[in-house]
């Protein structure tokens, strides 16, 4: 079986409009992932594997685990939790919760995602496991099966504990799961404050420095403490176009508010998604072994789009690979081949291609050519002579 490689030219489809370079970003952050969740491709990443204290913005993994329970039909949005002690008496951000309170899910969520509240945090931990440890071990369990690779979880609320580490990555990971797993529950991202009893007014308002800018963003998280510096989760959209990013490690509350908003920025106007080739159009043709045809056309399977850097040509060359010649039978739509486009400063893109057509196997005919040609190549290869048919 050969590797083979079309080229292809794939032109006239593709009219950019941006005259700026894509360049690679310099970011200050420690850590920074960005993804581009339109077309699945990350735009850049630093240190995005490495486990790093989360601060805050691990209560996403919290949240988590509450909306699987909202899902599952283990608890709604009208149940009560009762509140402990221990929930009341932590520090930092907080509902200003007490033990005479019975707040429900859909306002422990608002006072996690709005407020930040580690009160709320071990209410929720306490509410679904008993105690903050047994959260926390379901917690890592969790992780596991979600891939999240790179995190461990000591406590619900970020709090520091050397146990307690999470990856810009993984966080992203959870970030892309809320918008696709849970869109019932991730407008209450974009929500600008929550004022719990009216309890603490000035408390009230989101730190999300993004919301307010009329820039499309909508989410997620920040987070801080002294070990971990200022971060934050987000997700934008513009247009068509949606981006998740994470950054970790910044020095203050204003550098992280101006590198979030120069992320946005750069993510959007620097990359555009341009169409290349409608579903069932055909980049190359493979031949078939034993079937009751000798050809098969390698086309796309759905309408294909890829984000280009600005500094893209118009005129691209890309390459259809394929391991080949392909053994009937064959089914219509099964994936034979990639469509491979090299990109300035991304990732090349590798888009599937399909078969055309069903290709049944052949009779005694089609198996003898098959035979008679394994064999010319057999003693070609073995000798250097030519064998005619």
């Amino acid at each position: 079986m050969l590797r083979l490689i079309a080229q292809s030219l794939i032109a006239g489809c593709l009219v950019l409009s941006l005259a700026l370079p894509a360049s690679a970003f310099e970011t200050r952050a420690r850590a920074a992932w960005v993804y581009d969740l339109t077309t699945d491709t990350v735009l850049m990443e630093k240190e995005a594997q490495t486990p790093l204290p989360p601060a805050s913005m691990s209560k996403l993994m919290t949240l988590n685990m509450l909306f699987e329970a909202l899902r599952d039909g283990r608890v709604t949005l009208d149940t009560q939790f009762s509140v402990s002690t221990r929930a009341k008496n932590m520090g930092g951000s907080t509902m200003f919760l007490n033990e005479t309170d019975r707040p429900t899910v859909e306002e422990l969520i608002q006072g996690i995602i709005v407020l930040s509240g580690n009160d709320a945090c071990v209410v929720v931990a306490e509410g679904l496991a008993g105690t903050e440890d047994n959260f926390a071990r379901l917690m890592n369990d969790r992780a596991k099966v979600l891939g999240l690779e790179n995190s461990t979880f000591a406590n619900a609320s970020g709090w520091p504990n050397p146990g307690q580490r999470m990856s810009v990555e993984d966080l992203g990971k959870l970030a892309i799961r809320f918008i696709k797993e849970f869109p019932e529950y991730y407008g209450y991202f974009g929500q600008h404050e929550f004022p719990y009893d009216n309890r603490a007014p000035q408390n009230r308002f989101n730190r999300n420095p993004l919301l307010k800018l009329g820039i499309g963003a909508d989410g997620l998280k920040t987070g801080h403490t002294q070990e971990a510096g200022y971060g934050l989760v987000g997700s934008a959209t513009q247009g068509t176009r949606r981006i998740v990013f994470v950054i970790s490690g910044l020095q203050s509350e204003a550098e992280r508010a101006q590198e979030s908003e120069r992320i946005v920025n750069w993510a959007f106007r620097q990359f555009a998604e341009k169409s290349v080739a409608e579903k069932g159009h055909e980049f190359a043709r493979a031949e078939v072994w034993m079937g009751d045809q000798t050809e098969v056309g390698l086309v796309a399977a759905e309408d294909i789009s890829v984000l280009l850097p600005g500094s893209q040509l118009e005129k691209l060359t890309g390459e259809v690979v394929y391991t080949g010649p392909f053994e009937a039978p064959i089914m219509q739509g099964d994936t034979l081949a990639e469509l491979v486009i090299p990109r300035e400063d991304l990732p090349e893109a590798r888009i599937p291609l399909v078969a055309d057509r069903s290709i049944d196997r052949g009779g005694l005919a089609p198996r003898l050519r098959t035979a008679f040609m394994v064999l010319k190549d057999k003693l070609e290869g073995q000798t250097g002579l030519a064998v005619s048919e």
